[in-house]
């Protein structure tokens, strides 16, 4: 059964920089990054087919957010760079076997960004 697992999340000053990580159980299709803020809907940040390594981002993240993988490691990372108060939020790693909705979630990771 697939496992997801994040790490990296914390508290850092608007501008700063935070690096996320994710390692999975197995093989995946495609993985991503999702953040959610109480009230509000879980909302997609950026994803990578493992793949082709084809990347896309959520146009409020686009020029600051990179997503890579280490399919060596079985993981994906999300690096935030430039980071804004409206960045705070639970983070997620998600990750699916096909071209479907993503079905595997990790338990998130909080990202504080203070101003």
């Amino acid at each position: 059964r697939l496992q997801v697992a994040e790490s990296g999340g914390g508290s850092v000053q608007a501008g700063g920089s935070l690096n996320l990580s994710c390692t999975v159980s197995g093989y995946t299709y495609k993985k991503g990054w999702f953040r959610q803020t109480p009230g509000k809907e879980r909302e997609l940040v950026a994803m990578i087919v493992t793949g082709s390594g084809e990347k896309s981002y959520d146009d409020s993240v686009k020029g600051r957010f990179v997503i890579s993988q280490d399919n060596a490691k079985f993981t994906v990372y999300l690096q935030m760079n430039s980071l804004k108060s409206e960045d705070s939020a639970m983070y997620y790693c998600a990750a699916t076997l096909n071209s479907g909705d993503f079905q595997v979630w990790g338990q998130g990771t909080q990202v504080t960004v203070s101003s």
